[in-house]
């Protein structure tokens, strides 16, 4: 058995245990094989070296990330001691200025945090459509918002389009007071919110009041031809078929367009089917079209968020299981056992 020490003498060691050592459990159940104690500004290090060497490099990710940004969120910390895949390393080690897509307000920077935030961010540059699909809080609205601000403040487009299929999620809102606007405002609230944390106020304001940024339901966009745009549409899965041919056939000239979707959540009536998928498949070969798949590791919320999805995901192969067990024996009823009639 071998030890190690490690000084965390550069930062707040606070910062690289957590709340309660909550951060230095979870890298304790990363490294199940090592003894892992935290005391003062040191870290100790016991067990066989291959996995000493695999933990202090991981710590010393965590380390040159609170160096560089002075806070680490639970999910982040995470994705550092678990990131194998070279991108997702290569994410929190690089200090190119240039991986920032938006300077927000106060000195706020928005980056693509995960591997598949940065696959969409260079995706857009060299594709005019791109379709990201992905489950919840992982960073797809607010990732493809950042991208949009970034091309309005570089001039590269006149104007942001954002919209969304005004579908309810399982609520009615249609009694609630106010006019149109204010009915379909809660609808596009994950828009206006992305857009407060990278651009001032006022700015804001002035552009929402001259339509340099536009926010509107998806039915707004018929019989529109939008050149010289950056948009947007979110929550896709919610369009239908012909909803998102629609906009498809909207973009105009220097226009650009991001697709973000999730199939897990479809809130759509059961007598009407998402048009994603289909538009999906059908332009999957297209150059100039790109598809970026994000899962449960690009999610950036709450570190639960990610257990959930994965929960869930687990039921549903669960349930399809026993829709298929059902058919089969449903089957053998009606044909008196013989399976192969």
């Amino acid at each position: 058995m071998t030890d190690a020490i490690i000084n965390l003498d550069t930062i707040n060691p606070i910062d690289f245990f957590g709340v309660n050592n909550g951060k230095l459990d979870l890298l304790k159940k990363r490294f199940p094989l090592l003894k892992i104690l935290g005391r003062g500004t040191q870290l100790k290090l016991s067990g066989s070296p291959e996995q000493i060497d695999n933990a202090k490099e991981k710590i010393g990710l965590v380390v040159q990330y609170l160096e560089r940004n002075g806070h680490l969120s639970d999910g982040y910390f995470e994705q550092i001691i678990g990131g194998d895949d070279p991108e997702t390393v290569d994410h929190f080690v690089e200090r190119n200025p240039n991986e920032v897509l938006v300077f927000g307000p106060n000195g706020k920077t928005v980056r693509a945090r995960t591997a598949n935030q940065k696959r969409m961010a260079t995706a857009s540059e060299t594709n005019d459509i791109v379709f990201a699909l992905g489950p919840a809080g992982t960073g797809k609205t607010y990732t493809a918002v950042a991208l949009a601000v970034r091309a309005l403040k570089n001039k590269s487009v006149k104007k942001i389009i954002l919209t969304r299929p005004a579908v309810e999620a399982g609520e009615s809102l249609g009694f609630l007071p106010g006019d149109l606007k204010e009915k379909i405002d809660p609808y596009l609230r994950p828009l206006y919110d992305a857009l407060d944390d990278m651009i001032p106020a006022d700015k804001l304001g002035y552009y929402m009041s001259t339509r340099t940024i536009e926010i509107a339901p998806l039915a707004y966009m018929r019989g529109r031809t939008l050149d010289n745009a950056y948009i947007i549409l979110d929550e896709a899965q919610n369009a239908t078929d012909l909803q998102i041919k629609m906009f498809l056939t909207r973009i105009g000239g220097n226009a650009k367009a991001i697709i973000t979707g999730d199939m897990t959540q479809v809130d759509l009536p059961k007598s009407q089917k998402s048009g994603l998928i289909k538009a999906v498949r059908i332009l999957k070969n297209i150059n100039g079209i790109a598809h970026i798949e994000l899962d449960e590791e690009d999610v950036v919320r709450h570190r639960l968020v990610k257990a959930i999805i994965k929960a869930y995901d687990r039921e549903k192969v669960r349930e399809d299981e026993m829709d298929a067990e059902r058919i089969v024996v449903k089957r053998n009823y009606v044909t008196g056992g013989d399976t192969k009639a």
